[in-house]
């Protein structure tokens, strides 16, 4: 059955690792019938949540602020599967990616319980290292919290200039992913 996927995209390298991670998966998922949206949030303009709990009176537009948040909005409702994207900073995912996630409570603010809609999950992460304990616990908590299903990891280390991703072996594992996601 085919599958509604939104990529939050927290790189802020256009043509980084992440974004060669982003390609396989998304050709895979395309390959197998699913829609994929990826969200490039370095090139948005998206405020930090202001943790003024003033959200969820309008199912369109959730959030106070307005910023292109509002092009998210519509597509993660929409969306079965969320593909969180981040290169590995300081042993966690990006500010960029942090601050959209932050930002998607606003929808959780439009139901009474301040329940978040039910969906699937996968990371993707290149770094430098191999240091991903930290993002697993965060992610693993994450998605244990809002009751979410968690699809899959793909972590590739030992990618840090441009261009360092081609031909390694992750790549064909996020291709894998995304086909059978």
């Amino acid at each position: 059955m085919a599958k509604k996927i939104i990529i939050l995209n927290g790189s802020p390298r256009a043509k980084g690792n992440t974004s060669e991670l982003i390609k396989a998966f998304t050709e895979g998922a395309e390959n197998a019938g699913h829609t994929v949206i990826c969200f490039d949030l370095q090139k948005m303009n998206i405020h930090p949540c202001l943790g003024c709990c003033k959200g969820g009176k309008d199912n369109i537009r959730p959030c106070v602020q307005k910023d292109d948040m509002d092009k998210i909005y519509p597509a993660y409702k929409k969306a079965d599967i969320v593909v969180l994207a981040s290169p590995l900073y300081y042993w966690t995912i990006s500010g960029q990616l942090k601050c959209t996630f932050d930002r998607l409570f606003a929808v959780a603010e439009c139901n009474n319980d301040l329940a978040n809609p039910k969906k699937e999950c996968a990371l993707l992460m290149a770094a430098e290292g191999n240091d991903f304990e930290e993002t697993v616990y965060w992610y693993e908590h994450l998605i244990k919290h809002l009751g979410w299903t968690d699809k899959g990891k793909v972590l590739c280390g030992g990618v840090f200039n441009i261009g360092d991703i081609a031909g390694n072996v992750k790549l064909a594992e996020a291709y894998n992913l995304g086909e059978n996601i």
